[in-house]
């Protein structure tokens, strides 16, 4: 396979950082007024997340830094790496305007090991970020060599289950597969997942799929220990549009209207590197 999916994505994630910095989804104003606040998607996983302060972190496919930021507000050392430029300039316009101490680095999660030249207590990975990655395997590589002896991995992303549905006529279409596969996912168009007025660019971008037992394989492959996996019935994004509506107890978070018992929307798993 050749990187054309890097400058394909790449551009596609330029194109939309500023208008997600404006949006009030991410809600940026709120970091600057409130030394206090953190995302939506991490004060989701506290109770999971456990105590991170003092920890030297990373925060891979970090986009725009809100998530990053909220780590370094519960005391981590926080590092972050994406491989947008223009979605890095966000996030150090953010941490320079709440003086945040946040080093970013531009590069692709496959260069991470080269691009970082260090090893972490964690490794963080938010939502909506191995779906851009054809390989898994290679994913769970370089986690494990980011990771100290002793380190953790933590990682909250869509569920695959999720990741086969379309809303097609008010209902759930089984439509995209499950599993990893060699061939992208390719979309074209001028939408985004965070509110928006701004026009914005029809550009494509590449997508895979990754299977739960293919992700946690390949984590036990590269000498990972899983200590927990939790699956969860929301994600924070209104992923199948109207199918979906507020979480009645998780601000941000979306999940079914009808049923929601029905559809395991985003999954949190954490894994060590034996010490």
């Amino acid at each position: 396979m050749t990187d054309d999916y890097l400058a394909i994505n790449r551009a596609m994630w330029d194109s939309r950082a500023a208008a997600h910095a404006r949006s009030v989804d991410y809600d940026l104003d709120r970091f600057r007024h409130d030394p206090d606040a953190i995302s939506d998607v991490v004060r989701f996983d506290l109770p999971r997340l456990d105590k991170i302060s003092g920890l030297d972190a990373v925060h891979l496919q970090c986009h725009i830094g809100t998530d990053t930021l909220s780590l370094h507000r519960l005391g981590a050392r926080v590092t972050g790496l994406d491989l947008s430029p223009a979605s890095l300039a966000e996030a150090r316009r953010l941490a320079a305007e709440t003086d945040a101490d946040i080093s970013y680095v531009e590069a692709d999660v496959y260069d991470a090991v080269t691009a970082l030249d260090s090893t972490y207590d964690l490794v963080y990975t938010g939502i909506g970020a191995i779906i851009w990655l054809p390989s898994i395997d290679r994913w769970a590589e370089v986690v494990a060599a980011l990771l100290k002896p002793g380190g953790r991995l933590f990682i909250r992303e869509s569920h695959p289950m999720l990741g086969t549905l379309e809303p097609v006529d008010g209902r759930m279409e089984l439509t995209y597969p499950y599993f990893e596969r060699p061939e992208p996912l390719v979309f074209d168009g001028d939408e985004t997942y965070a509110e928006t007025d701004e026009k914005l660019a029809a550009l494509p971008s590449h997508e895979w799929q990754h299977g739960i037992g293919e992700t946690v394989s390949a984590l036990l492959r590269h000498g990972l220990v899983v200590e927990s996996l939790a699956e969860h019935d929301s994600v924070p994004w209104r992923a199948l549009q109207e199918l979906m509506e507020p979480h009645p107890e998780h601000p941000g978070e979306f999940r079914l209207a009808d049923r929601p018992e029905r559809l395991a929307a985003s999954f949190t798993l954490t894994a060590r590197r034996p010490a």
